[in-house]
């Protein structure tokens, strides 16, 4: 037989080759997640104005800064999460982790000044540990798809007063102090905001393995920096609304930054037009914001689910684990307790109308996605949802530094069928406390004008970080959540009852008794605590999921499962849909510590 040497050669190479596309992952890839950081950067400096913020009494630093009385209405802090994010940084870098994910509202609201700085501190840390970051776009990112004028009127100015700093001029009658003018105060589009953080996953860069959009047309095997870089331009990344002339850019991409794992990013910001449009070029005022999500992505961007549809299949068949993230959740995120709280606050109340619903889910996992790291929230939270044909999504809620409690996400990939997800607590942060002062200029000017909501001055007593997130979220329920969203013949039915009370709503002695006894509890432990603190403690499990249980303690939680076995059997149909809420807020998968088998699509907690 003649021996052909070409043929032998072309057979090796596709050896080869097949070899090299299906080899496994590199094991033990850590990648780290950071979700809504809302970055303010208070010691920035406008371009076009010389305003330099207040002068800190303590350090005589000069600082631009919020109120405390609006963060202790906003479900974020503004301030003091700028130093929580440099502290999570510092202990990423020290556990040698080099990818770091930011799943969206990486901003405030898409300032110049604020994405400004987020890239400075993401590119000193860039340089100086060897970091890779990618990150999205979410909806403070990018309020409309296009930049806009804005104000905003909660500034700490002088004398602990209100300041205005403004994009534009604005009527000033109604304030003390002089609005400050600048364009630095802008709420950034697409174009502002991604060339600003361009350098971040949403083009590509030459140390990249592979990079791609939904609108590229090379692939793979083809793939070449040059050939991405003209692809990646933002006039190529183009989408139609559909009954509309109208036409938005998408973020999306896919990058491979270590052998074999794909990170793919999905631009989940889904704009909806108005009825009546200007008819002008880009203007912001045609749309709505983009804080529904995924809802609104099936309506508006059905061309990410056939890209998703291509990707997973092209992983499976190259053997290459697939990471998605995105800004929003693409499962319930209140432990399945949506339809009872619906009844309960109504459909507007309680940010239940960005709970996905259930086709999101669906569409996502049939279209290939097994792992999906999101935001949005400011929560920890893991949900679970299983299809028809088999397919498992789990969608990780990664919470956020600005908010009770303050973690991020360290995701491990042990092989292509196995990840371990943990959660790591940012609760001490140098320098928590050093805006403190400001503060204290700001509740005396409030005692003096007597206002009728200020807030408690016990937060500036805070130990650490983690505990003053705690105050945040006491002070947030006072302030905002009860008045806002819960009914308030259900507030007065039970928020001053102690939990001896309620326990003998039913005046059922004997099997309560029998109960108490059999857990090694009294009636004296439930006269502890009102129904206010079983309030307070449901908000800390819907933010903070497990992380919550120590500090709520076991024996506390027993003694709510008591009463509301006793709830739900009072009659009262309030009292029923309250106890199935809290049940199954306390009963969620693991959110702390886990592993998840990509194989079996089983979710295994791990110690701690």
């Amino acid at each position: 037989m003649k021996f052909n040497k070409n043929l032998l050669i072309l057979v090796l190479l596709i050896l080869v080759s097949c070899k090299t596309e299906q080899q496994p992952v590199m094991k033990n890839v850590r990648i780290a997640f950071i979700a809504d950081v809302h970055l303010q950067d208070i010691f920035g400096k406008f371009q076009d104005n010389n305003y330099q913020g207040i002068q800190n009494p303590v350090t005589g630093e000069y600082a631009n800064i919020r109120t405390m009385s609006s963060q202790l209405h906003s479900t974020r802090i503004y301030n003091e999460n700028y130093f929580a994010f440099l502290e999570a940084l510092n202990d990423i870098s020290k556990r040698g982790i080099k990818q770091v994910v930011l799943p969206g509202d990486f901003s405030d609201d898409g300032q110049p000044i604020h994405v400004r700085g987020l890239r400075k501190i993401l590119d000193e840390y860039s340089k100086k540990y060897d970091m890779e970051f990618f990150v999205t776009t979410g909806n403070h990112d990018a309020v409309r798809p296009f930049s806009q004028e804005a104000t905003k009127t909660d500034f700490l100015g002088k004398y602990g007063k209100e300041q205005i700093i403004s994009s534009s001029k604005t009527n000033s009658d109604e304030h003390e102090l002089e609005p400050v003018i600048t364009s630095d105060i802008k709420n950034g589009g697409y174009k502002e905001t991604l060339n600003e953080m361009a350098n971040f996953g949403f083009f590509p860069q030459k140390n990249y393995l592979y990079w791609e959009t939904p609108f590229s047309t090379y692939d793979y095997e083809s793939y070449n920096f040059d050939t991405a870089l003209a692809a990646s331009a933002l006039q190529k990344r183009i989408y139609s609304l559909k009954n509309t002339n109208l036409s938005l850019p998408d973020a999306s991409y896919l990058v491979e930054p270590i052998k074999g794992v794909w990170l793919l990013a999905i631009d989940a910001n889904a704009y909806v037009p108005n009825e009546k449009l200007s008819g002008l070029l880009d203007n912001p005022h045609d749309f709505s914001g983009a804080n529904i999500g995924y809802n609104n992505v099936l309506l508006y961007k059905n061309h990410l689910i056939n890209w998703v549809k291509k990707i997973s299949a092209e992983a499976k068949q190259k053997g290459k684990i697939l990471i998605a993230f995105s800004h929003y959740p693409m499962v319930d995120f209140n432990d399945d307790a949506s339809p009872e709280m619906k009844l309960l606050f109504g459909s507007n109340k309680m940010q239940l109308d960005r709970v996905p619903n259930e086709d999101v889910a669906q569409t996502f996992a049939d279209a290939g996605i097994q792992i999906h790291f999101g935001g949005h929230m400011h929560i920890n939270d893991t949900g679970v949802r299983t299809t028809a044909k088999g397919n498992t999504l789990f969608n990780i809620q990664t919470p956020s530094l600005a908010a009770y409690q303050p973690a991020y996400k360290i995701l491990t990939i042990h092989s292509n069928n196995e990840v371990e997800v943990e959660t790591v607590l940012v609760g001490s942060v140098p320098k928590f406390n050093s805006l403190f002062p400001f503060y204290e200029e700001e509740y005396a000017h409030l005692q003096n004008i007597k206002s009728p909501n200020i807030w408690n001055r016990d937060i500036l007593k805070a130990k650490d970080y983690e505990d003053f997130t705690l105050w945040h979220l006491k002070e947030l329920v006072r302030l905002r959540f009860l008045p806002e969203d819960f009914p308030v013949s259900f507030l007065a039915s039970i928020v001053k009852l102690s939990g001896k009370n309620l326990l003998q709503i039913n005046n059922n002695t004997v099997a309560i008794d029998k109960e108490l006894s059999s857990n090694n509890l009294t009636i004296q432990d439930f006269e502890s605590w009102t129904g206010f603190d079983m309030i307070f403690d449901f908000y800390r499990l819907k933010n903070a999921d497990e992380l919550a249980i120590p500090e709520i303690g076991a024996k506390r939680l027993k003694q709510y499962q008591i009463v509301c076995e006793q709830l739900e059997k009072s009659g009262n149909k309030q009292f029923i849909l309250w106890s199935k809420i809290i049940q199954k807020t306390m009963k969620g998968q693991p959110s702390n510590h886990f592993k998840i088998n990509l194989k079996t699509n089983q979710i295994d907690r791990l110690n701690p």
